[in-house]
């Protein structure tokens, strides 16, 4: 399952890993799943109502590193005042077709996983 790991570099192992580590924190997906959802650009604004409980220099800055890893485009419109949308890069689109496939084995798990919680509960209480 893992052979592609053997042909890699140190470099670009830990290139993966940090990749990974940072698509898996807590906003990154949120906010390519809102701009997938959108099936358009969205301004600023839009992706502020619809990420709840993200503050604004969040989204800034996890906006700004998607755009700097190729997930998402950032295209400023020269008007009076500036318009800023952001949209889906191919890649992005991709790596959301990945992603939705772990989330829906990890959901139709779950119970497993509760399951397992709950033994983890009651075995320590006793």
């Amino acid at each position: 399952m893992f052979d592609f790991c053997s042909s890699m570099t140190d470099e670009q192992d830990a290139r993966a890993r940090e990749l990974i580590e940072r698509a898996a924190a807590k906003w990154p997906l949120r906010i390519l799943h809102v701009l997938s959802d959108a099936g358009a650009p969205l301004r600023f604004s839009r992706l502020m109502e619809r990420v709840e409980g993200i503050s604004q220099k969040v989204l800034t800055q996890t906006l700004r590193t998607l755009e700097r890893d190729g997930l998402i485009i950032r295209t400023l419109y020269p008007e009076v005042p500036p318009r800023v949308e952001y949209e889906l890069t191919p890649l992005g689109r991709d790596l959301l077709m990945q992603v939705a496939a772990l989330w829906r084995w990890i959901v139709e798990h779950l119970d497993d996983f509760d399951a397992r919680k709950a033994v983890k509960l009651t075995a320590a209480r006793a």
